[in-house]
């Protein structure tokens, strides 16, 4: 099936999955940073945020920045992945989100290449949640997409 045919067929679920998917990882992301125990100065959502609108913004905003983000994602994997859900596909798409946020993401809000310009640690603390990330795609496509039910993501 064409990316198109995917989306009209599957949009209400991928869409599910999405918001699901981004309120999962801002249930472990807010109290993290809330409790400063990640190395970033602020949420990147919310960085992304002030720095596109040109100024401070509550951390509301940025957790819709967030939700957008995570939204699109899971919708353009599953429209494009499906019905082959597999966990490998979505690991791939975390680390290429990973990355792009390392070397693209990052330079835009300030904190430099790898976020470099901030600490070394944002390497690995922004690996983390992109991770998180695509096991939640995963699992979460394989609960709630039908015909996606085996560990490769095929119909058993």
């Amino acid at each position: 099936m064409s990316l198109t045919t995917n989306l009209q067929k599957l949009w209400p679920r991928a869409l599910g999955v999405g918001v699901i998917n981004a309120v999962l990882l801002s249930a472990v992301m807010v109290p993290v940073n809330l409790a400063g125990i990640s190395p970033m100065p602020e949420p990147p959502s919310l960085a992304f945020a002030e720095t596109l609108l040109g100024t401070a913004l509550p951390l509301p905003v940025g957790l819709l920045f967030h939700v957008a983000y995570v939204t699109l994602w899971s919708l353009l994997f599953i429209a494009a992945a499906y019905p082959d859900l597999a966990f490998t596909r979505a690991l791939a798409l975390g680390l290429v989100l990973w990355l792009a946020a390392l070397v693209i993401f990052f330079p835009v809000i300030g904190w430099g290449v790898l976020g470099l310009d901030v600490s070394p640690a944002l390497i690995v603390a922004s690996l983390v949640p992109h991770l998180l990330f695509a096991v939640f795609l995963w699992g979460l496509g394989r609960l709630m997409i039908p015909d996606t039910g085996s560990v490769t993501g095929r119909s058993a």
